[in-house]
């Protein structure tokens, strides 16, 4: 259940502003405000089958489009390759702090940030 909450949310970060008026406060109560259905369909006079409708072509949508841009899965494959250069840059402030920055762990680092920052290029 976490899982599916978390793409969601990414889903709706996103895209979220692409979907229709109706199907963003749909959307928002259901996932951020946790009402249920039921109270939704309740609060705007409509049957509980139709805001479920709403709520299904929005993830929809937002399914669609990410499955065309690929977006979100750019963005993790960007957070974990500027974690790998954060980690690179750490190491080399060890290695100067230490007073061990040879020529051999200079290149290593180097080389390290060069092929994360290439797959940053890629993207």
């Amino acid at each position: 259940m976490k899982n599916q909450a978390y793409r969601m949310a990414m889903l709706y970060d996103f895209y979220g502003d692409l979907l229709t008026d109706r199907q963003k406060e749909f959307y928002d109560l259901y996932y951020n405000e946790d009402l249920s259905l039921s109270e939704i369909a309740e609060n705007y006079g409509i049957s509980r089958q139709g805001v479920r409708d709403v709520i299904v072509r929005a993830e929809a949508a937002m399914d669609e489009i990410e499955e065309k841009t690929h977006l979100i899965r750019r963005f993790h494959q960007s957070q974990k390759e500027l974690l790998a250069i954060d980690q690179a840059a750490d190491r080399l402030l060890e290695a100067v702090r230490a007073g061990s920055c040879t020529a051999s762990t200079l290149e290593e680092i180097a080389l390290s940030i060069k092929k994360h920052t290439a797959k940053l290029e890629q993207e």
